[in-house]
Formats: structure tokens, C-alpha cells, sequence
């Protein structure tokens, strides 16, 4: 395997420092901050190597500070409780000496019990979509030159939006949901834990922007402010994170400088396979930023 997903995958392969204490680093290619998926995902494998036998059912993570791209990141993990059917992790990520990141994470035995769940919606498939790379590559153009190359760059994930807005610096204003179909560009190993630490870290990539979608505001206009302030995630069912998934996202509220985001992943079969939900910074500053970020 190489490529952008094996990139991902050294990125989640923490070296352990010491018991319970765990070191990552950022890719090379980071401008400004670290990424939240990233921090996500590393958080994630570091809590699951100090559990056995058990699958990580929920996280609930802060993000506290921005992440120093130029430094490694030290995860410590807190062995909250090994109970019969339940454990529980606390994970804080420091760098500088401070907190930039916290996490609860719960794992569970296996076990059968009642199923339901929320049907997916019927929206176009991934094959009949213009796949990512391809998208970018035709829309680069509207970019400052200066982003260009970091918009263009290869992705780990395959990211392939049902409702395309071909404006990227003024896109038109919509309903509060969008659908995106995500897949890893590459075979990952079986082990479920290694799915669910790269869905995590997938989770964070298009999340925040379906809050933006009534306001028809972009990332790219230099008047935006954002960052992901929290991130919840809960897996109900095993899946594969290198098979397609859909990403069905809404947001509820908007209000106070910030966004609240929900979102479900299906299998193309249709099973919901996992929900997320976060809550991000959205604050708009009266004059565009000088600089792209």
C-alpha cells in the first residue's frame, strides 16, 4: 500500500512512549493547525491499545486549543474502568505542556440485542458521481493561486458530494443537509478497530460545512472564523471504511458564533453503521482575512 492512505495510516501507527502514554506526529504538508480528524483518529488508537478483546461503541471529544502541526502530539490515557461487559478511556493530547484535545471513549463485549434503525436516503450512488480528484482539479481555477496546490493535493479519502455546488467562492444558499459518499483510497487491513479509527478521522472532513450551506458561505471567501469545538461519535455495527459509505449530514441550529452538525454513515446496502454529531465555531469577521487558511 502507498499513497495518501498509507500517509494516514503511519499517521495512526503512535509510537508508545512509556505504558498508557502514546506520541504522533503531523504530516509534513499542514499550514496552519492540526487538522481534527487527525487528532481524532490518533486519540482514538491510543485508547484502543490499552483495551482488549472489546469494540469501541462511543467517543465524546473537545477540542481545547489548536494542534502545533510543527510538534509531535502526547496522548495519555487514563485506564478508567474494566467492567464485565464495559470499558471506559480517558485520552488528553498535550502539546507545549498544555491540553489541546480531550476524549472519553467507551468499549463493549460483544453482544446481540434489539435492532432498528433510520432508513437511507435515496440519493444518487458514488459511481454516478464525478469522482473527487477530477472535481478539483476542474474547479481549481476559481482559487487564489496560493491554495491551489493544497486544494489539488491528493485526499486519503474519496469524497464524493450528491448535492454539487460548482461555486466554490460563492455557493448558493440550500436547505441545512447535505449527502456525501466517502470511501479510503486503498485495502485497509481487517481488524474493525483500524475501520473505525479512520472513519473517525474521516468524520471530521465535511461535517461543519453543512451548517454553512443556508448562509451560502464558503471557506474560501477568508471571511470565516471555524473550528470544531466538540465531536461525538457513536459505531452501531461493524463496517469497512475502504467500501462506500454515505454520509448523510443536517444541521439543526445555528446560533451564538457557533454550529451544530448531526450526521449518519450508511453502507450502500443501507445500513447505518454509525452517527456523529459536533458542534463548531462559525464566526464571521467583518473584513476577509488576507490569507486563505
Amino acid at each position: 500500500m502507498n499513497g495518501p492512505i498509507k500517509e494516514v495510516l503511519d499517521l495512526l501507527d503512535l509510537e508508545g512512549v512509556e505504558v498508557n502514554i502514546f506520541r504522533g506526529v503531523s504530516p509534513k504538508d499542514r499550514w496552519q493547525r492540526v487538522f481534527g480528524g487527525q487528532v481524532l483518529g490518533q486519540a482514538l488508537v491510543a485508547a484502543t491499545r490499552t483495551v482488549d478483546g472489546r469494540v469501541c461503541h462511543s467517543l465524546h471529544a473537545y477540542f481545547i486549543r489548536p494542534g502545533d502541526p510543527k510538534v509531535p502530539i502526547l496522548y495519555e490515557v487514563d485506564r478508567a474502568r474494566d467492567g464485565r461487559s464495559f470499558t471506559t478511556r480517558r485520552v488528553v493530547a498535550i502539546q507545549h505542556g498544555e491540553q489541546i484535545f480531550n476524549m472519553a471513549v467507551s468499549f463493549q463485549v460483544a453482544e446481540e440485542g434489539l435492532e432498528h434503525q433510520f432508513e437511507m436516503p435515496k440519493v444518487a450512488m458514488p459511481e454516478d458521481l464525478e469522482p473527487e480528484e477530477d472535481r478539483r482539479r476542474r474547479l481549481a481555477h476559481q482559487l487564489p493561486e496560493s491554495v491551489r496546490e493544497h486544494f489539488t493535493r491528493p485526499n486519503p479519502i474519496d469524497v464524493r458530494p450528491v448535492e454539487e455546488d460548482d461555486n466554490l467562492l460563492n455557493p448558493k444558499k440550500g436547505p441545512p443537509y447535505q449527502h456525501v459518499w466517502i470511501k479510503a483510497k486503498g485495502k485497509l487491513p481487517d481488524d474493525l478497530a483500524t475501520h473505525q479509527c479512520l472513519l473517525a478521522y474521516a468524520s471530521d472532513m465535511t461535517l461543519l460545512d453543512t451548517c454553512l450551506v443556508p448562509h451560502g458561505i464558503s471557506w474560501f471567501s477568508g471571511r470565516l472564523q471555524s473550528a470544531s469545538l466538540d465531536h461525538a461519535m457513536w459505531f452501531h455495527r461493524a463496517f469497512r471504511a475502504d467500501e462506500w459509505l454515505l454520509y448523510a449530514q443536517d444541521s439543526p441550529a445555528a446560533a451564538g458564533g457557533r454550529g451544530f452538525n448531526r450526521g449518519m454513515l450508511f453502507t450502500s446496502e443501507g445500513k447505518l453503521v454509525a452517527s456523529v454529531a459536533q458542534e463548531g465555531l462559525i464566526r464571521l469577521r467583518e473584513k476577509a482575512a488576507t490569507r486563505l487558511s
